[in-house]
């Protein structure tokens, strides 16, 4: 039997930061500090470095020269760009899914929406965009397509952090809830042109949150 080797701690770390640029309790934009996260953390500043590292690859970390570490933040046309990212992945998945395992595929997706519900209910909204998160990665889950999965999963912490800022726009949550009760529903008939329709809606609400011309959204 083959141990579980321990997680590294530099690892450990930059999970602690991804969650809470995820969460919110960094937002987009913020400045960064080394020392003050090595505080917190109570690790040396070389794990935190290393993983402010990490995460600038995914695209959650921005650095720049002599002003240091900040939160990510999109313009408009940023914003068009990871909609049509996701747009281009989520519908592959979702036709893959719906072909090659149509019935795990739904079981999946009622689980997660009716844990979103309950989240909803009690006003737990960062639960409930957890789960959001793994609402849409379920379509990834069952593609069986690696590929499409690996390429998503680099972005998956932009955009889940993308949807935590939108979660304070007024009525995003509540009609984001609406909508994928209506891509159950379309999984659910086997309906895929319906799906689809709902996926282009659903991701095209965050594109048209903002207008073309705005540079920073975390301000807009």
């Amino acid at each position: 039997m083959e141990l579980e080797r321990p997680r590294s701690l530099t690892a450990l770390v930059t999970d602690r930061i991804r969650s809470m640029i995820v969460d919110g309790d960094l937002p987009l934009g913020s400045a960064i500090s080394e020392r003050g996260i090595s505080a917190d953390l109570k690790v040396s500043k070389t794990p935190v470095r290393e993983a402010l590292a990490q995460l600038k690859h995914e695209g959650l970390v921005t650095v720049v020269p002599q002003s240091g570490a900040r939160v990510f933040t999109l313009s408009a046309r940023e914003v068009r760009e990871i909609c049509a990212f996701r747009r281009a992945l989520e519908k592959a998945a979702l036709q893959i899914a719906m072909t090659e395992q149509p019935v795990l595929l739904l079981k999946d997706l009622e689980a997660i929406e009716a844990k979103m519900k309950k989240a909803l209910g009690k006003g737990d909204v960062r639960k409930y965009l957890e789960l959001d998160t793994d609402f849409h990665l379920a379509f990834f889950a069952n593609c069986g397509n690696s590929y499409l999965k690996n390429a998503y999963g680099i972005y998956s912490g932009k955009i889940s952090a993308l949807r935590t800022h939108l979660a304070q726009k007024p009525q995003h949550t509540s009609l984001s809830l609406n909508e994928h009760g209506e891509i159950v529903a379309a999984v659910r008939k086997r309906d895929v042109e319906a799906l689809l329709d709902v996926l282009d809606r659903h991701i095209g609400r965050t594109q048209e949150t903002y207008e073309i011309g705005i540079e920073d959204i975390s301000v807009a």
